[in-house]
């Protein structure tokens, strides 16, 4: 199916492709296509695991669907785009198309520009999405429940899963609408979470990606009220969770953390190794002012203070975040700071936007809205200056012994990560061939050369 716009965005069908007889008494047929962020993904996930508890069975071409459900994303105006002409494409090759995800929270939209669809709900509405399919696909009699693994149905490869412990954001940066389409945060009960977190290590997954819109702010909701998890009490809040998740044998990575003070509490877990040596901190820029034109918590001084004691208490930490060049009413002098504390902080990894207007974002209205031109120009000399940190810094690396965890393996050698790598964002691991490697398995490796991006290593 022409219906994936992620990597590992497509689920897999439950048997080869075939076309139905008319007439034929199979299971009916739902399409999926998967767009956006890996909270999308956990989404898109759950609805592929109700779809298939109810005895649906999941096409891999458009010819093969009795419809076709699309989970958009409505971010910026690029993922507009391209989720209104992955609905286009859905509509034109199978006809019957419902919607969900974030564009859908986005007025009437996708009513306007695609008014043949079925349905439309917004993000995080699974049982909207099946009422949806029961109305225009009926539910077959007899569910096979039995063809349901106790993980659920995943998007991800085997060895590591998104595991997504809230819904909604409280913070209202000017920059961003996700609110708006999300809601406030709603933290899951924590127990729910370290079943599901448990189930998916007892089916062989290898890392679990902990995620949600800010993660550091777990459990707030609810007043960090305790939960039990096997019996016993366990606090809805990050540090506690983590240290459970720690417990369960597989590697585990926290993305999306605000900077908040009690973040301090989950370094020590990484220095003894029951949490992944990696923090996801969107710091989105350096300025005072301009930090708090976007409403963002912390200081750029607080940050800089809080790196340091992170790498005193844990010295392999690596820290990754994302930066927004250009942001209206930004100066010269501005951004320049923002760049010496790229310097000053010498983060591992790296990613800058430039500043792009969203419909409904409180940004638009600033004064001094930056010529793009400008806003790209600045982009890519933040990139330039990281290029050069990122070099320098996995430079120190060669010679060194990682563990990795392999993603691709073959005759021409394989492609893994270690802890400094998350999937799809950052950089790889490319190991020299081995009979001993093994897709979701763990290797030891040397690392032999860098470059601005990745390592090469031969087993050891």
């Amino acid at each position: 199916m022409a219906a994936t716009r992620t990597k590992a965005a497509k689920a897999s069908p439950e048997r080869p492709p075939r076309r139905r007889d008319a007439g034929a008494m199979s299971p009916p047929r739902v399409g999926f296509v998967s767009l956006g962020c890996p909270k999308a993904l956990v989404d898109s996930e759950r609805i592929l695991t109700q779809l298939r508890a109810e005895g649906y069975l999941i096409a891999p071409a458009y010819r093969d669907a009795d419809l076709v459900v699309v989970n958009t994303c409505g971010f910026i105006d690029s993922a507009v785009d391209e989720s209104l002409d992955a609905i286009g494409e859905a509509l034109a090759e199978n006809g019957k198309v419902i919607v969900t995800g974030c564009l859908g929270a986005k007025g009437d939209v996708v009513r306007k520009t695609h008014p043949a669809v079925l349905a439309v709900t917004g993000p995080h509405a699974t049982d909207e999405v099946m009422r949806a399919v029961h109305a225009h696909l009926p539910q077959p009699h007899d569910p096979y429940t039995s063809l349901i693994p106790p993980h659920g149905v995943k998007l991800t490869p085997a060895h590591y899963a998104y595991l997504k412990i809230a819904e909604g954001c409280n913070h209202r940066c000017t920059f961003c609408i996700i609110p708006s389409m999300r809601g406030d945060l709603v933290s899951r009960p924590v127990g729910e979470v370290m079943r599901e977190a448990e189930s998916l290590v007892k089916a062989g997954v290898k890392e679990l990606l902990v995620i949600s819109q800010d993660t550091s702010a777990y459990g707030v909701d609810v007043k960090y009220r305790t939960g039990f998890w096997e019996g016993r009490p366990l606090k809805t809040r990050m540090t506690e969770l983590a240290r459970a998740l720690g417990g369960l044998g597989a590697w585990v990575r926290l993305h999306y953390v605000y900077p908040y003070p009690h973040v301090d509490e989950v370094i020590p877990l990484m220095a003894e190794g029951k949490l992944l040596p990696y923090l996801d901190v969107p710091f989105q820029h350096a300025s005072p002012r301009i930090l708090k034109l976007m409403k963002r918590p912390a200081s750029a001084e607080n940050n800089l203070a809080r790196i340091r004691r992170w790498r005193e208490m844990c010295p392999d930490i690596t820290i990754r975040s994302t930066f927004i060049a250009g942001f209206p009413g930004e100066t010269e002098a501005e951004f320049e700071e923002l760049l010496r504390f790229l310097n000053e902080t010498e983060l591992d990894r790296v990613g800058c936007f430039a500043y792009s207007p969203v419909a409904g974002a409180a940004a638009n209205a600033l004064p001094g809205p930056l010529p793009e031109e400008v806003r790209e120009e600045r982009r890519a000399r933040f990139m330039q200056l990281q290029e050069k940190i990122s070099t320098r810094r996995l430079q120190r690396k060669i010679g060194k012994t990682l563990t990795v965890l392999v993603d691709e393996a073959g005759p021409g050698g394989a492609v893994a990560r270690s802890s400094a790598d998350a999937p799809e964002i950052d950089g790889v691991v490319h190991v020299a061939y081995s009979p001993t490697l093994q897709v979701g398995t763990f290797a030891n490796v040397r690392v032999i050369r860098a470059d601005c991006h990745d390592l090469w290593a031969e087993v050891v």
